[in-house]
């Protein structure tokens, strides 16, 4: 699932493409009309499809940002304001051609669920493989209260202080330090990758309790999280499975991951062992990591 780093690098690419854009028209895929008619909210969120097509014609495209995870892209229409917001799930990626021919991979080309057309032409894609992004229309961020309980930015001046008062709730504290470190409400964008790498850096087992780990080795884990993420984002994200930034380009800090998906461990040639932490597979070195 694209983390932190990936969803910059998206936005990154987007926002000078597609803002100030108008689109014209929206077509979504019969698999995400087929879902809903059968109950199944499939791609699209809380509005049905033929809904959704209609609020989005005559949008105009005014800002593309990320927040945690998330693609916020501004909208407006008629001088209203809107929240369009999208979710990468496991394999969404975004493309921007003027046909679908021009999406090369296949497996993309095949699950197209979203087409934009703008009013330069081009046609913005949302093509997602296994179906679990999100594409969620807003008249403001109020309308989806967990967008609200996000942590703050990993980068911004509190989140430390943040995370660090998080981790000494009881609802935390009891909880192994690689979950609570995954949770966004605790610290935002921090995924499966960059939890193992940034634990494996400081040594710290994955599953050791929040609340059986030093205040300076906190601090010490916390700094790693901002060091990896943004060496990442200068990277353009890890390309594991099917992530791609817009228009299929792969990132390229899969080749600089330590730790995860590792079977030797690079610090001392110990093999790794992984344990489920969190419904995610946790991989580390019994040596290094205490």
């Amino acid at each position: 699932m694209p983390e932190l780093p990936e969803v910059e690098g998206v936005v990154r690419a987007l926002s000078p493409k597609i803002e100030g854009k108008t689109i014209l028209e929206v077509a979504l895929s019969k698999t995400v009309c087929d879902a809903h008619q059968q109950g199944k909210q499939c791609i699209v969120k809380n509005m049905e499809p033929r809904e959704f097509e209609e609020q989005m014609r005559g949008m105009t495209i005014k800002k593309v940002l990320r927040r945690a995870k998330y693609i916020f892209i501004d909208l407006e229409k008629n001088n209203t304001p809107y929240l369009f917001v999208n979710h990468l799930g496991m394999t969404g990626a975004w493309f921007i051609v003027q046909n679908e021919n021009e999406i090369l991979e296949e497996k993309f080309r095949n699950h197209i669920h979203a087409t934009f057309q703008l009013s330069t032409g081009e046609l913005l894609i949302f093509s997602d493989i296994r179906r679990f992004g999100e594409l969620r229309l807003l008249n403001t961020i109020d309308e989806h209260p967990p967008l609200l309980q996000m942590a703050p930015e990993p980068f911004d001046e509190i989140a430390l202080n943040y995370f660090l008062e998080k981790c000494e709730l009881t609802k935390y504290k009891n909880k192994p330090i690689k979950e609570v470190i995954m949770d966004g409400q605790v610290i935002s964008g921090c995924g499966n990758i960059y939890a193992t790498e940034a634990l494996f850096r400081v040594g710290i087992h994955p599953a050791r309790k929040a609340g059986r780990i030093s205040i300076m080795r906190k601090i010490a884990l916390f700094e790693e999280i901002q060091k990896i993420l943004l060496e990442s984002i200068e990277r353009g994200g890890s390309t594991i499975s099917d992530y791609r930034n817009i228009n299929g380009e792969a990132g390229g800090m899969q080749h600089r991951l330590k730790m995860y998906g590792k079977k030797v461990c690079p610090a001392c040639n110990a093999s790794t062992k992984s344990m489920i932490i969190g419904g995610r597979t946790s991989v580390y070195c019994p040596k290094c990591q205490r």
